[in-house]
């Protein structure tokens, strides 16, 4: 779709972006926007505070990345302050020039997405227009988010913050908790896109396996994560250690920011997993960034989350889920209710960790049957009309309550 198919006088929205990254909250919070975007009623746009970040040992430039070509195919204009983290910018003082594109793209919306709680400074900047503004958020951990959660509550007392959505009830949990008023929150549980994500049939499976160098007959696990002391991608290299001594036939493939033998936080862990024994590396498949998940999820036979702190619904469960993958995950956020009934939690012990990624290899059968049955509660379609909603009441100022889960 392009911009003349949006209604004439839809209503304008636009998004703060940190940068244009690789994550699952800007892979959900793009769909999000995309989706609104297409249905016509609303007409959206995207301000990046930088147009190329560094992040897990890899300068991510926005241009590059999927999200920006996908919105701006679906005729969302995308402008960008400019920034980049390879100079030395102060986070929390903007220059004249940026304040001027800044107020203008605000100026131009009627309500105000934040993707997280990061880019709400902006807003805080004298002379910045004042508009209704819903921040959107991703993790549960309030306190590790920087000054983020200051310039939330500022934001919140001050009147200018007319929603919260939350994509889990741990994040409003622990952000009720940190202050923001309760009236607030709204939980939105994240979807996906299920014409995407979606399982194949046994011959394709088989030659996706071949393409990926993956033999027909291995026990796959695929680690989808970027390469964050969140994430523990220490705790996935030394569980994959544990498979891989015991069965011959494991491989474990890692995809991400930073999950490439470049990154040299990366090849230390692997260095320390699997020194003793460099043979069982051929089996360990580091892929760094793709744009291809869905078919290496649908070649897996287990996705598998390791994280210790700061989840709240993460986006790989659900798409390698959705994919017939078992999602496995450590007990964090709300990882244990996305995958009750279809997958397995386990403990942050890396042995542990282990025998459930061969218990839910060895059940995928049995499994992929309940996987089939849960697909319509993870649709997207129901993830958009509960934002349009929230962004509508917004626009009005109706007050908003606490949504059941």
């Amino acid at each position: 779709m392009n911009q003349q198919t949006v209604e004439r006088g839809a209503l304008g929205v636009l998004s703060l972006y940190e940068g244009f990254f690789s994550g699952g909250a800007r892979v959900l919070h793009s769909t999000v926007v995309a989706g609104l975007h297409a249905q016509g009623r609303q007409r959206h746009a995207v301000l990046s505070i930088h147009d190329e970040v560094r992040r897990e040992s890899t300068l991510q430039r926005m241009v590059d990345d999927r999200r920006f070509r996908e919105l701006r195919a679906a005729g969302v204009r995308i402008t960008s302050l400019g920034r980049s983290t390879e100079r030395d910018h102060d986070p929390e003082r903007f220059t004249e020039a940026e304040l001027t594109t800044a107020a203008r793209q605000v100026a131009a919306a009627q309500v105000v997405l934040s993707l997280k709680e990061q880019p709400l400074r902006l807003l805080d900047q004298p002379g910045m227009p004042q508009r209704p503004v819903v921040a959107c958020l991703h993790r549960s951990d309030p306190e590790h988010q920087g000054t983020g959660l200051a310039h939330l509550l500022t934001a919140a007392h001050s009147g200018r913050l007319a929603a919260v959505v939350c994509c889990a009830t741990s994040t409003r949990d622990a952000y009720q908790a940190a202050g923001v008023p309760a009236h607030l929150l709204r939980v939105v549980p994240n979807g996906v896109d299920l014409t995407r994500f979606r399982p194949v049939t046994g011959p394709r499976r088989l030659a996706l396996r071949g393409a990926y160098g993956l033999p027909a007959d291995a026990t796959v696990v695929t680690y989808a994560a970027r390469y964050d002391a969140m994430k523990s991608p220490e705790l996935f290299v030394a569980a994959a250690r544990h498979l891989l001594g015991r069965d011959a036939r494991a491989h474990v493939v890692m995809c991400g920011a930073g999950m490439t033998t470049e990154n040299p936080l990366l090849r230390g862990d692997l260095e320390e997993a699997f020194g003793d024994r460099p043979d069982l590396l051929a089996r360990v498949h580091p892929l760094g960034v793709r744009h291809d998940m869905e078919r290496i999820l649908a070649a897996s036979d287990v996705v598998a989350l390791t994280s210790t702190f700061g989840e709240a619904a993460p986006l790989c469960l659900i798409e390698g889920a959705m994919c017939g993958a078992v999602p496995v995950t450590t007990p964090v956020g709300d990882g244990a209710r996305i995958i009750d009934g279809i997958g397995l939690v386990t403990t942050f012990d890396p042995a542990q960790i282990a025998d459930a990624w061969a218990e839910a290899a060895a059940r995928r059968e049995e499994l992929g049957r309940a996987l089939v049955a849960a697909r319509p509660r993870f649709s997207h379609v129901r993830m958009l009309s509960a934002y349009a909603s929230v962004v509508e009441r917004a626009r009005r100022g109706a007050g908003l309550t606490v949504a059941a889960v």
